[in-house]
């Protein structure tokens, strides 16, 4: 018994001893365990691990796990020759899932699922190698209720797409043909209980580093409120300083989670309304001839 015991140990510490290595040429190989000392990230102390896997000449392989400051897992992402391929999970700090995945040439592709922090499917997608969505794509309310529904085709709505409101009503159809609508076939409907009715929250707008585009906080020196002083939460309008409306909605801690940005011309000319749901770009409003 005692020598098993003693065994344990020394394996226990050879395989410690194995983790962080590098070979003769100086590059990572093996098991590694980042810490904060290792890889320096906000809210990370030099002992934190930040995220661990497995190194190949210096490159990452397989799954790799990565936490938040928490200790929580925040993703377990599979890696090949360095660079994000394959299945993915990402999570929220309650340890929901966030989004799942499969990931390829800097693309989803394949089946796609976004949940909601309560568990709640959020979006259920399907992409194809070329990472566009195809086929039956649908969008779901935060309390499980249908939201949208419809066919897309190379990335484009194509066909009858249905919208619900989150009390389960309908509340549109609309026809489009190549991602372009057809007002004269679309129909809309009002809610039975309009409280209730909720606007579709598209699939995040990612930039080419693959980050979700969001708002930026405002301080209150640069904020010129509509009415008393610019405190970062509740709802405002902003304006910029030639008083025109710049931002206009709810915000939390100085930055705008529901609503609207605007943007202007260097000749002041109003060019882009962008639509904020929860800090994220949703999509681009639609600029009448009264606001020009």
């Amino acid at each position: 018994m005692r020598t098993f015991i003693i065994l344990a140990l020394i394996s226990f510490s050879c395989s410690l001893f194995a983790q962080n290595q590098t070979n003769e040429a100086g590059r990572k190989i093996g098991y590694w365990k980042l810490t904060g000392a290792d890889k320096p990230m906000p809210g990370f102390d030099e002992s934190t691990v930040v995220e661990e896997g497995e190194f190949k000449e210096g490159r990452k392989i397989g799954v790799w796990k990565a936490y938040y400051p928490s200790g929580k897992l925040k993703s377990e992402i599979t890696h090949d020759n360095g660079r994000p391929k394959g299945p993915y999970t990402t999570y929220y700090e309650n340890g929901q899932i966030e989004e799942k995945g499969n990931w390829g040439l800097n693309k989803n592709m394949g089946k796609f699922t976004r949940y909601y922090e309560n568990g709640q499917v959020q979006q259920d997608f399907t992409f194809d190698q070329t990472g566009k969505r195809n086929g039956a794509q649908k969008y779901y309310h935060e309390n499980g209720q249908l939201m949208i529904e419809g066919n897309w085709n190379g990335g484009k709505e194509d066909g009858a797409v249905k919208e619900y409101y989150a009390n389960g009503d309908l509340k549109s159809i609309r026809v489009f043909n190549g991602g372009k609508m057809d007002a004269s076939k679309s129909e809309f409907k009002a809610a039975s209980t309009p409280a209730v009715a909720v606007k579709a929250d598209p699939e995040p707008v990612k930039d080419n580093n693959n980050k979700v585009k969001t708002t930026i906080s405002v301080s209150q020196q640069e904020a010129s409120p509509n009415i008393g002083r610019f405190d970062g939460n509740g709802p405002h309008t902003l304006y910029n300083k030639n008083r025109q409306i710049h931002q206009k909605g709810i915000f939390k801690n100085g930055r705008l989670m529901d609503g609207k940005v605007y943007k202007y011309s260097k000749d002041g000319i109003l060019i882009t309304i962008e639509m904020y749901s929860g800090g994220q770009y949703v999509g681009d409003g639609v600029i009448t001839a009264d606001m020009k």
